[in-house]
């Protein structure tokens, strides 16, 4: 039985008892809150439902709780059923009805967790669309890794998911990046303005290669020429290392088709026939401050020129075209003030506000040794996803850029994250996911296999917490997706690695010597198998690999 098998015979029963007791059953929530007590000797689960309604219907909130104790003790699936102060009420399943979730782990297997919470929500999910003139530096690596388990998770959720990287190959950043390639082909050092790094050099030596004629063209032909080519190098070089980190995207959208499609201008005038735009000094603003934003925004400047909100605002009209019902916008630290904005455009064009979401990522840092690392080998100026992984992995850069809350700065100790410790996080789970594959080689060297387990016999206390542990996962997913928070993930599984590793120690799993295995050792093999199988499940979702040898 698991959490959510369990609230809905909570929920059931109460609507019994007050129904029974001439009280109006109907102010129960449709879901009730079931939780783990923090004190396991208090029981399995616990609820306060008696205290939630017991105001509502007229009752002692510590009567209805004995009523509901009274009721439930009797129903299938509960061993005991107990009031706690003031009428919170603490349960203790019965040892099948616990094991019960293990034969639901190892049925449902890949899919176990999984939820239709978002089921038909078409997703916008745009994260990373890194400025095509540098490597991905750490900022973009976080929502790299961030970004596509949270579009794993909302897709775990039901959720038509279409992970989209706006590529910003218009404006002045482009500018600076073509004269920056020039200038290194010239032998002169980057402009003030401009880009540096060994990666310049090695852009503007392709282009030469490619074009060995570029420095003799016209000034707006040669200008082109590095713009163009130079930007697809980049751009080439940004999607091969996101693919060697994992990430890959359904859609890659040119910032400057929007332009060229004449989509911006369509954009505006569309605001312009609803009142939405207004025309002062010269310039066209959007109302945005009647719809919550601190200041209104200029869209087309004095010069006549567009600014860059006016490409935000045909981007989401041009998002909402495309069927998507959610938008959302994973952003850098310094882009607080697109919140309102882009929620202001969306309300402009008739849509809801919460059409759109944005997510702010904060600073990450390395730290080697106790000191800051500032300076990449490659860009120069900034640390880069590719100086990332090459200090400490893959799966270490993945997973420590999404155990903790995007609201934080996080700070990664190289040393700690590519050491073969238990304090290293992403190890301690992996080390779990691989002991537990070394159980399954050699249980099928015995010759042994889970088939026909009784899950009654799973009564020892490590047992009913590791038991427990995997029965919160569906929730914990769940969670995940609503909160958009996908380390949330990544924090239950090492709980869950902590409490097998606990239960390893307490439990002997496969016999010994001559000693012939018996429905106890078939049990614990099958409980180990569902460990091992949400394990793999939560680590896929964070786009972590589940070793089966370390």
């Amino acid at each position: 039985m698991t959490p959510s098998d369990l609230a809905q015979l909570l929920r059931g029963t109460a609507a019994g008892v007050l129904t029974d007791r001439g009280l109006d059953a109907s102010v129960l929530p449709e879901t009730l809150t079931v939780e783990r007590p923090r004190n396991p000797e208090h029981g399995d689960y616990a609820t306060n439902v008696a205290m939630q309604v017991a105001k509502k219907v007229g009752a002692d909130p510590r009567a209805l709780a004995t009523w509901l104790a009274e009721a439930l003790t009797a129903a299938e699936g509960i061993d005991s059923a107990e009031v706690a102060g003031p009428g919170f009420l603490n349960i203790r399943l019965a040892a099948d009805a616990q094991g019960a979730i293990v034969a639901k782990v190892l049925a449902e297997g890949d899919a176990y967790g999984n939820g239709t919470d978002l089921a038909n929500t078409r997703i916008n999910l745009e994260f990373v669309s890194a400025n095509p003139t540098g490597p991905i530096h750490l900022g973009g690596t976080r929502w790299a890794a961030v970004g596509d388990a949270l579009g794993r998770i909302l897709t775990a959720q039901g959720g038509e998911v279409t992970r989209e990287y706006y590529f910003n190959d218009h404006g002045a950043q482009i500018d600076r990046f073509t004269r920056s390639l020039i200038a290194s082909a010239l032998g002169q050092p980057a402009p003030e303005d401009g880009y540096a790094g060994a990666y310049i050099v090695d852009i503007a030596s392709s282009v030469l290669e490619q074009r060995p004629d570029a420095l003799e063209l016209p000034e707006d032909e040669r200008n082109e020429t590095f713009r163009s080519i130079g930007v697809e190098l980049m751009f080439a070089h940004i999607t091969r290392t996101l693919h060697e980190f994992g990430v890959d995207f359904d859609v890659y959208f040119h910032e400057n088709s929007l332009f060229e499609s004449g989509a911006v201008e369509k954009a505006v005038e569309t605001l312009k026939a609803s009142g939405n735009l207004y025309f002062e000094d010269g310039a066209w603003w959007l109302k945005s401050t009647d719809y919550g934003d601190d200041k209104d925004r200029v869209v087309i400047k004095s010069d006549g020129n567009a600014a860059y909100i006016a490409g935000d605002i045909a981007y989401f009209q041009d998002k909402r075209s495309r069927g998507f019902d959610l938008c959302i916008y994973m952003l850098g630290a310094d882009h607080h003030g697109y919140i309102a904005r882009l929620k202001a455009a969306a309300a402009a064009f008739g849509d809801d506000p919460d059409t759109v979401e944005v997510m702010i990522g904060q600073m990450v840092n390395l730290v080697r040794g106790g000191e800051a690392v500032k300076m990449s080998k490659r860009a120069g100026t900034v640390i880069t996803l590719d100086d990332l992984v090459e200090a400490i992995g893959v799966d270490a850069a993945r997973y420590s850029l999404v155990r903790s809350s995007v609201d934080q700065s996080i700070d990664i100790d190289l040393e700690l994250w590519a050491s073969t410790t238990n304090e290293n996080p992403v190890y301690y789970v992996q080390y779990a996911h691989a002991r537990l594959s070394s159980i399954a080689r050699n249980a099928a060297d015995l010759g042994l296999s889970t088939e026909g387990a009784d899950f009654s016999l799973l009564t020892h206390e490590r047992e009913g917490d590791l038991i427990r542990t995997l029965g919160e996962y569906p929730r914990v997913l769940a969670k995940a997706a609503e909160l958009r928070e996908p380390h949330r993930v990544a924090r239950y599984l090492e709980e869950l690695a902590g409490t097998y590793h606990r239960f390893y120690d307490a439990c002997r799993i496969l016999p010994q010597g001559d000693e012939e295995a018996g429905p106890l050792h078939t049990a614990r093999l099958a409980l180990c198998a569902a460990a091992r199988q949400v394990l793999a499940n939560g680590l896929g979702l964070l786009g972590v690999g589940a070793p089966e040898r370390m």
